[in-house]
Formats: C-alpha cells, sequence, structure tokens
C-alpha cells in the first residue's frame, strides 16, 4: 500500500513540475511575440526614414 502513495506522489510531483513549465512557456511565448511586435514597428520606421531619403541627381 505504501508504494501506492509512493507512485501517487511522484505522479503528483510530474504534473505539478508540467504545469509550472507550461505556464512559464506561455509568458516566455508571450514575450517573443511582443518583441516580435516591436521589431515589425521598427522595421516600419526603418522603412519610412529610408523613404525619405533623397538621393541627389549627378546631371
Amino acid at each position: 500500500m505504501v508504494w501506492v502513495w509512493v507512485f501517487l506522489g511522484i505522479a503528483l510531483a510530474g504534473v505539478i513540475t508540467m504545469a509550472s513549465y507550461g505556464v512559464w512557456l506561455a509568458h516566455k511565448a508571450s514575450d517573443l511575440f511582443s518583441e516580435l511586435q516591436m521589431l515589425g514597428t521598427r522595421a516600419e520606421e526603418l522603412a519610412d526614414l529610408v523613404s525619405q531619403v533623397a538621393i541627389p541627381s549627378t546631371e
């Protein structure tokens, strides 16, 4: 009977560990998507600045 409780304890610890890892991974994914959104914003700003550059004519 003791072995049943030992295995249940190990299984419960595994479930808690997996749930904690899932929450951590969700936070990391959220951070990644936020950074990708900021990268897109910066790329738009760069494209706007590049479009404003006027190359003088050599004629």
